[in-house]
């Protein structure tokens, strides 16, 4: 086994006080999100999504948030993916942003409920048609036999639609995870880290600290 017992990094940027965060945690992500997007990461959206299949195993993979409101957070996908069918099974899912040059997380999990297909063309026509394109080419998550296989499949939906618009899939759209539980991660030194705990209790939201 490789011994990885003596890399440390003590994390020492800020503090998070369950006294003067935002009451409704929507508002505490977007002063963070805000923040970290002035950062200039590369992919401010990214987030990883986990989900659960009918034998009770977790899979997460990383995707990008495409959208948040009052309602929840946004992402899209193909529906036949292994992540669609286990959101079939079990619409729940736990989304997951770790901000490592603020030394922030921030953990979300609640219930999924599909948006609508009007608001799911709405994006996919504002996505590059050449990632149009590959929506109809990858059956996401099926066996290939070859990567030359899906660039084959590529050119002829290329050329199937060539000239016209390209249609949205029945198989893809959008998923809202409607949040009933918010975590909020903040990095201290000596490893006693600040974390905030909001949970929807009778329609209202409630937090507390927790010990890190």
């Amino acid at each position: 086994m490789l011994n990885l017992a003596d890399i440390r990094k003590e994390y020492t940027q800020g503090r998070l006080d369950e006294q003067t965060c935002a009451e409704h945690p929507l508002l505490q992500f977007h002063a963070w999100f805000e923040q970290y997007r002035e950062t200039t990461p590369p992919e401010p959206t990214i987030m990883t999504v986990a989900t659960v299949d009918q034998t009770g195993c977790p899979w997460q993979r990383i995707l990008l948030l495409k959208g948040y409101d009052d309602n929840g957070f946004v992402f899209f996908t193909n529906f036949d993916s292994n992540k669609g069918q286990q959101l079939s099974d079990n619409a729940q899912a736990s989304l997951h942003f770790f901000w490592i040059e603020m030394e922030r997380q921030i953990q979300i999990q609640g219930s999924v409920e599909k948006i609508s297909r009007e608001d799911a063309q709405r994006y996919f026509h504002s996505r590059p048609r050449e990632s149009q394109l590959g929506a109809w080419a990858s059956a996401q998550s099926r066996p290939l036999d070859n990567r030359q296989q899906l660039e084959d499949k590529f050119a002829e939906v290329s050329q199937q639609f060539e000239g016209q618009d390209v249609p949205l899939p029945d198989y893809w759209g959008g998923y809202r995870v409607k949040p009933e539980r918010m975590e909020f991660w903040q990095g201290g030194a000596h490893r006693l880290h600040d974390r905030v705990e909001y949970q929807l209790q009778g329609g209202s939201w409630s937090k507390r600290r927790l010990n890190p």
